[in-house]
């Protein structure tokens, strides 16, 4: 006879790890559903039988048993327990649909794909996934032991990376009316008092319609004007550059072609530059809208 559930325990596989297992383990930690120090690694079917969540193990795909396996047969989906756990997260309420699509596109289609024999190789590129498994023991014929340690520090990586993802985009929703009322004025840039995640909600907001071309926002103790992307998928490129005269150019060589006292610096690239404060920054926008390329 089966026993009662260990609450807020884990099961999943021994031997070898990956990063769909450990990404479906921190999700479950970083919204406090488990115990990191309640997961148990193993493939003993009465073990599994007492874990409340079982993840990547088992054979069997049922989120009302909280049994999130992909490896059998009868399941054909693209998802791995990674994103299997991602979904039970939506149905619990704990995200919203757009709060998964947000974590789906940052990390977890890569983590299913990865798992399921689609890697993504580019030389000089490194995933997420594939950092995950560097935290495997190199040796492949260590003992059980070192191979759990292995893995715990791996869900230690997983989870702080998790965590500072979902804050961020958290804080960056949090922004988000500021970002609204300066698009409000409809005009050709936005002001932001405050150094703040602007292009993500800009976006958001349909900025890719909005006629702003220009941003001013402070920069550390100085103030930037930069360039906006045409959209979120063209965030190298900007509507409008600054001036080609500026390119490359450093404080006294910037200062004597603007006319500008702070002028501090301007990207080769043309779309961001630095000026000592906001009244500077707002004539360099002055001079950029005054001699703009017709």
């Amino acid at each position: 006879m089966t026993g009662a559930k260990l609450l807020r325990s884990c099961g999943t596989h021994d031997g070898t790890f990956h990063a769909d297992e450990v990404t479906a383990c921190a999700l479950l930690c970083l919204f406090d559903l488990i115990d990191a120090d309640s997961i148990v690694r193993t493939r003993d079917l009465e073990i599994l039988s007492r874990c409340e969540y079982v993840c990547d193990v088992g054979g069997v795909y049922d989120a009302g048993r909280k049994l999130f396996d992909h490896h059998q047969v009868d399941y054909q989906g693209p998802l791995s327990s990674a994103g299997m756990i991602l979904l039970y997260l939506e149905t619990l309420n704990l995200i919203t649909r757009k709060e998964k699509e947000f974590l789906n596109c940052s990390i977890i289609i890569g983590v299913d794909a990865h798992d399921n024999g689609k890697e993504l190789n580019i030389k000089g590129v490194t995933t997420y996934s594939q950092i995950v498994s560097n935290f495997t023991p190199i040796a492949q014929d260590v003992s059980s032991l070192e191979q759990d340690e292995a893995f715990f520090e791996a869900l230690k990586f997983a989870h702080g990376h998790l965590r500072r993802l979902w804050d961020r985009y958290r804080y960056m929703q949090s922004c988000r009316q500021i970002v609204a009322d300066a698009m409000s004025t409809k005009k050709e840039f936005l002001v932001l008092e405050k150094n703040i995640p602007w292009q993500e909600v800009f976006f958001e907001l349909e900025g890719e319609y909005h006629p702003a071309k220009f941003l001013i926002m402070p920069s550390g103790v100085h103030w930037k004007l930069r360039g906006i992307p045409p959209s979120i998928d063209e965030k190298m490129k900007v509507r409008m550059p600054l001036p080609k005269e500026w390119a490359g150019l450093l404080e006294n060589e910037l200062r004597q072609v603007t006319g500008i006292p702070g002028a501090i610096f301007c990207h080769k690239g043309r779309f961001i530059s630095v000026w000592a404060t906001k009244s500077e920054a707002m004539q360099a926008l002055e001079y950029v809208l005054s001699h703009r390329e017709l």
